[in-house]
């Protein structure tokens, strides 16, 4: 006969810690219901803002900023969501352990990155443009695209890839009428 009390209080007691943890779960839900609703809204002006102030550029560029916001937005959320939840512990975990995970990425693409950066440097710079002349280091071609991460030259038929990092760092633009 002990055998259908102690399942009888096994199960009160869990009803009762559930009902006791149900506002927190309201909580949570409610922050995570109005974090997606913030996000979504700043993505969105974020995009709008990119597509006035990139106006001239393809549309990878904006899509890159905004991808990168989006992650650190949407991870904040997440965090976030299971600290009002009362999961302090593992949100903590979770962010040293992205932390170090990113330190981990940042260092294996560095290369990647900094091609990128001074990809959003050329695209900018109104005296590197296609159809221009430009020499780097001992190489002289006729810009024919700007990427993100390359640009490609026309160098006497063919065509050269080169990272923009190197271009970047020591471009010179030669003058179309040399005499």
């Amino acid at each position: 006969m002990a055998g259908p009390v102690l399942q009888s209080d096994l199960l009160q007691r869990a009803l009762f810690e559930f009902v006791d943890t149900l506002p927190t779960v309201i909580t949570g839900v409610v922050f995570l219901v109005l974090a997606v609703i913030l996000v979504k809204g700043l993505l969105a002006v974020l995009t709008a803002v990119l597509a006035r102030t990139m106006r001239g550029h393809s549309p990878v560029y904006r899509q890159f900023l905004t991808t990168i916001v989006a992650v650190f937005l949407w991870f904040g959320v997440g965090l976030s969501t299971l600290s009002v939840v009362g999961l302090d512990d593992i949100a903590a975990s979770l962010g040293t352990a992205a932390g170090f995970v990113a330190l981990g990425i940042a260092y294996a693409t560095s290369d990647m990155i900094a091609d990128a950066v001074a990809g959003i440097y050329l695209l900018r710079d109104p005296d590197f443009e296609t159809g221009d002349t430009v020499r780097v280091g001992d190489m002289e071609g006729v810009v024919r695209s700007i990427e993100l991460r390359k640009t490609r030259f026309a160098v006497a038929g063919d065509t050269v890839v080169r990272g923009n990092a190197d271009i970047e760092a020591r471009w010179t633009k030669v003058d179309d009428d040399r005499s």
